[in-house]
């Protein structure tokens, strides 16, 4: 009895608190906190702790080992500093993927939350469109509207966009005919409080976990998605660092070289890892299932 009370006086928010520390101060999900934490730092400070000029070339200082003079991870093909570019990279790396997602997140969520509420002929356009887009691989549509639209970070993120928002929409959609017939819409509309406010005060506050469980999800996509893009030279144009790029200029020497490719692409694999890390921590958070059975 004592034991009840006292965990029924825990106040509400010190609760929340609590399950987040503890979902969070898992291993894996401590790793992912702490990738992120760091890239972020360095997007930051990139100009502080940056060695050198990232766009600085120099050309008798091509193709340098790692750990070579004044060098710590070498030099690439026109003698630019490794290190500093994948810090200044970093910048970059971290807009593409952040910025795509949370456009993706607010068009998508709308687009699926009116095709979900309003159904009939409006929910079928929305998901035969939808279905079109699905037709494609995610890679070879933004590879596509990146050619049609020209190379440019402008350009990337309306391809990256393009490509999230039917994964958006159509969860949106699922989460919000499931909340439709809760009892509290049909009591809302009985009061007398109108569709438009029903949809946007009462329904989508209860679809916003999977929304943030898929954007947290989703920006590792676009870790992969954006450097794939950079690779294939739809990104952000040279000399600005940037890690897609970075590979790129760095396969041509992979046999004499092969330290600037590898680590390029060992920085979009880690920055990949820790957003899935964290991605799969606010999932656990969220996902009443999923933390139970944790």
């Amino acid at each position: 009895m004592a034991a009840g009370v006292v965990e029924q006086s825990v106040p509400p928010q010190r609760r929340v608190l609590s399950d987040l520390l503890s979902t969070f101060m898992k291993p894996a999900h401590v790793m992912g906190v702490v990738i992120i934490g760091a890239v972020v730092f360095c997007a930051i400070f990139a100009d502080l702790i940056s060695p050198h000029d990232p766009i600085l070339a120099d050309p008798y200082q091509r193709y340098l080992s790692p750990f070579s003079q004044g060098h710590l991870l070498g030099t690439d093909e026109l003698g630019r500093d490794v290190l500093s570019r994948l810090i200044h990279g970093a910048r970059f790396a971290l807009f593409v993927a952040v910025v795509p997602t949370l456009i993706a997140l607010v068009i998508g969520g709308l687009i699926g939350l009116l095709s979900g509420y309003v159904g009939g002929k409006i929910d079928a356009v929305v998901m035969r469109v939808f279905d079109v887009v699905f037709a494609f691989p995610g890679v070879l549509l933004a590879l596509g509207i990146g050619a049609a639209l020209g190379a440019g970070t402008g350009s990337m993120i309306i391809a990256m966009v393009v490509v999230t928002i039917p994964e958006v929409g159509r969860l949106v959609r699922g989460s919000v005919l499931g909340e439709k017939e809760q009892p509290y819409v049909e009591s809302a509309l009985t009061l007398g409080l109108g569709h438009f406010r029903t949809a946007t005060r009462h329904i989508a506050p209860n679809v916003v976990s999977p929304l943030v469980v898929i954007g947290a999800l989703q920006t590792g996509k676009n870790v992969i998605l954006a450097a794939s893009l950079s690779f294939l030279g739809l990104g952000v144009q040279p000399p600005a660092p940037d890690w897609g790029a970075m590979l790129n200029g760095g396969r041509a020497a992979m046999l004499s070289a092969p330290h600037v490719a590898t680590l390029a692409g060992l920085a979009i694999v880690i920055l990949t890892v820790g957003f899935n890390l964290v991605g799969d921590a606010v999932r656990d958070h969220l996902d009443p299932r999923t933390r139970n059975k944790a």
